[in-house]
């Protein structure tokens, strides 16, 4: 019965305490957050985590949850600014970081040996500022129109049309650079 309960109706239940009717949300969403955790970060691991983060924080956050726009959006709003969050906290740690000797250059040499490891796609789009990445990842791989994406974001469909325009642009000149 439950699976067939619209999701803002599971949503509410959820805020008020029903544990089923949070189990059922997760389940039906948590494919949904993780990929595009994936897209956000570019990385397995951090998207794992930061999917369990997620879901962990997911019942305080649906207490706040107000049903004025479905819960799908709402609910990549959440991913988005928990991504946004998490790059953050890794900017500040990075900074706190630098400068601690040889333990910390041996450590970004890891980094820099794993990140060329990835394929080329996935470094294009670390390449990207995070508008734009958040963008394609919502456009592409969530595959919303671009309206969609724009109330995500919370920006305009033509905000959201140029920053498509400018990740073709850019990848086209990654490519192209990459040839020579």
């Amino acid at each position: 019965m439950l699976m067939e309960t619209p999701d803002e109706m599971l949503a509410t239940a959820a805020a008020q305490g029903d544990r089923a009717a949070f189990a059922t949300l997760v389940g039906r969403h948590y494919d949904r957050i993780h990929g595009l955790a994936w897209r956000l970060t570019g990385a397995k691991a951090e998207a794992e985590d930061l999917t369990q983060d997620i879901c962990a924080a997911l019942p305080a956050k649906l207490r706040n949850w107000r049903g004025e726009a479905k819960f799908t959006t709402w609910l990549y709003r959440v991913v988005v600014n928990a991504a946004h969050d998490l790059r953050r906290r890794q900017a500040t740690r990075s900074r706190a970081a630098q400068g601690w000797g040889d333990w910390e250059i041996a450590r970004q040499d890891e980094i820099a040996v794993q990140a060329e490891a990835a394929d080329w796609l996935a470094q294009a789009m670390t390449a990207l500022s995070p508008e734009l990445r958040d963008t394609v990842a919502l456009v592409l791989g969530e595959e919303m129109t671009q309206a969609e994406a724009g109330v995500v974001l919370g920006v305009s469909e033509g905000t959201i049309a140029w920053r498509m325009s400018e990740v073709k642009k850019r990848l086209r000149a990654m490519a192209k650079e990459e040839a020579k």
